[in-house]
């Protein structure tokens, strides 16, 4: 393991075994508080959208409007992005890699090392 990466996994498990229990639980409350935040902004999303949406499907069906129309579509549009980017900020890297993906990686190839035979 190089030296950058030991170092930095001695910080974490330094950092891991100072931290107290009261620490981490107020962690896990701030952690559980941005994700609930984040589906109620999609519950809202979904709702209002619904609303928006129904009306114009309505004046489709029983007028001559069209409904693929900018104007139909322009709030679902640039809502669904600030509602990408709250769920970015909320799950971060976690979308792709786990929270303790990148020690597992590390743990897993410091044993295959260790499991390695040189002759």
């Amino acid at each position: 393991m190089g030296r950058f990466r030991r170092q930095m996994f001695e910080n974490y498990t330094s950092y891991s075994e100072n931290t107290t229990n009261d620490e981490r639980y107020n962690l896990a409350y701030k952690r559980v508080r941005r994700i609930k935040g984040f589906y109620s902004h999609l519950m809202i999303y979904i709702i209002v959208n619904i609303f928006i949406l129904i009306p114009d499907t309505n004046q489709v069906i029983f007028g001559n409007e069209e409904f693929w129309r900018w104007e139909n579509f322009s709030t679902t549009l640039f809502w669904g992005i600030g509602l990408a980017i709250h769920g970015l900020s909320v799950f971060g890297k976690d979308i792709f890699f786990s929270l303790n993906w990148e020690e597992r990686k590390i743990k897993e190839y410091m044993k295959k090392e260790a499991n390695q035979k040189w002759e």
